[in-house]
């Protein structure tokens, strides 16, 4: 099998895909001066992408295994490069629009996919956690290349100027390299069929009747407070930048690609370390020093706001110094999506994928919505002190989920033959 021409598409895929999702802030601003959209009209560009990551995962997450990860990576990529390359052609509102619902529906097959396809193409556990922090890595990477992409195409003295539409021609080239570097790989997707006569309907229950078992409703837990916590500071670092430290607007944007920098040198650097430490005690050291962080750069930032600030060489030390949290955070996801996934059967990680994405969906979302309350009640440092409280949470929750996970292995190593059930019947009792 050629799994070095396979990983390299998985790296293209999720680099592309961090590009195109994050792009809806500044298709949100860009919209407004094109086209001449409400605000409240162009928030709804966000809505189009993530309730299509949702619904589409919902719907397919039984059936993925059945279709093949390698054709449903195919037809995502096949599918974004035709809408990268049409979209700067047909300039408009509605158009940009579908353009969200495409990449958030092909972002959903690809991403149950590659996680799928990561345990296909490693030998044991501790390579599997390796890759996924890696290609993790790479998608922040895309997330911190979307600044500098974008601002190359966006003509600031003609605000009305659709040119900002052009960067998806070069997005649209690269997935389709990746397109091409798939389809000239074989696949051996055989492990991951053993139940491939079962009906869809049942595999459909299947999904339900996975997330009541203990071991994936603790990883759910986990999953959903990590991705609680990394959306409300992502989604808000611009604005705490702008309304506590007083920077300018576009200074605000642009420090927030220090946050993407450091998280994607987080997940590299976890790649290396998670395959000689326990990941249990290197998620909890990371949060531990993540919530000492927040301690300390709230109080900084109160110190240093109000200056005179003109760019990034007289900006406050807490611009720079927050936004190193990402290091720090960046291990968790990739980890303990790795642990479930290589926790349980091949057959059943479509599925588990399915779930990781529709619940990382809804932590985000939450994640948003209240750290947007307690910023607008409370002010900023206080929506960044309450992290503390989903912190501690996620602590104790992956302390659970890891004596969980060990008492699953446990089980499943004492039952060979081959599992094909989410969870076995020893463990259930």
């Amino acid at each position: 099998m050629n799994n070095w021409r396979i990983k390299l598409s998985l790296f293209i895929n999720y680099f592309v895909f961090a590009i195109l999702l994050n792009s809806s802030g500044i298709a949100i601003l860009q919209v407004q001066n094109n086209f001449g959209v409400s605000k409240k009209a162009a928030a709804w560009i966000d809505p189009c992408k993530d309730l299509s990551i949702a619904v589409l995962s919902f719907l397919i997450a039984s059936s993925i295994t059945r279709f093949g990860y390698k054709k449903a990576m195919l037809v995502a990529l096949g599918i974004i490069s035709i809408v990268c390359f049409i979209i700067p052609s047909t300039p408009g509102f509605f158009a940009i629009k579908l353009l969200f619902v495409a990449v958030g529906s092909c972002f959903a097959l690809i991403k149950m996919s590659v996680y799928s396809t990561i345990g296909i193409v490693t030998k044991d556990s501790k390579e599997h956690i390796s890759l996924m922090n890696f290609i993790e890595s790479f998608f922040m990477v895309g997330n911190l290349s979307l600044y500098f992409i974008f601002s190359s195409f966006v003509d600031n003295a003609h605000p009305q100027s659709t040119s900002w539409l052009k960067a998806y021609y070069l997005l649209g080239g690269l997935a389709l390299l990746a397109f091409l570097l798939l389809l000239s790989s074989p696949l051996d997707e055989s492990s991951a069929k053993t139940d491939a006569g079962k009906p869809e309907t049942i595999k459909f229950i299947d999904m339900f009747k996975m997330m009541g078992e203990p071991i994936v409703l603790a990883f759910i837990f986990s999953a959903f407070f990590y991705v609680l916590i990394e959306q409300s500071i992502q989604n808000f670092l611009p604005t705490f930048n702008n309304k506590v430290l007083l920077l300018p607007a576009v200074l605000s944007i642009q420090m927030g690609s220090i946050l993407a920098g450091s998280t994607a040198l987080g997940r590299f650097l976890a790649g290396l370390v998670l395959k000689r430490l326990n990941w249990l005690y290197v998620l909890i050291g990371t949060l531990l020093l993540a919530a000492l962080l927040i301690i300390i750069a709230m109080p900084l930032a109160k110190t240093e706001a109000g200056k005179n600030i003109t760019g990034w060489l007289d900006a406050p030390v807490a611009a720079y110094f927050f936004p190193l949290i990402g290091l720090l955070l960046a291990p968790v996801y990739p980890a303990i999506n790795s642990v479930i996934l290589s926790s349980l059967p091949k057959p059943k990680h479509g599925i588990m994928s399915g779930l990781i994405i529709i619940f990382s969906a809804i932590g985000g979302t939450t994640g948003s919505l209240l750290t947007g309350f307690i910023f607008d009640k409370y002010g900023g440092q206080n929506a960044f002190y309450f992290s503390l409280i989903p912190v501690a949470i996620l602590i104790t929750s992956l302390i659970i989920f890891n004596r969980l996970q060990k008492k699953y292995a446990a089980v499943t190593e004492t039952k060979m033959p081959v599992i094909t059930d989410p969870i076995s019947e020893e463990y259930k009792q």
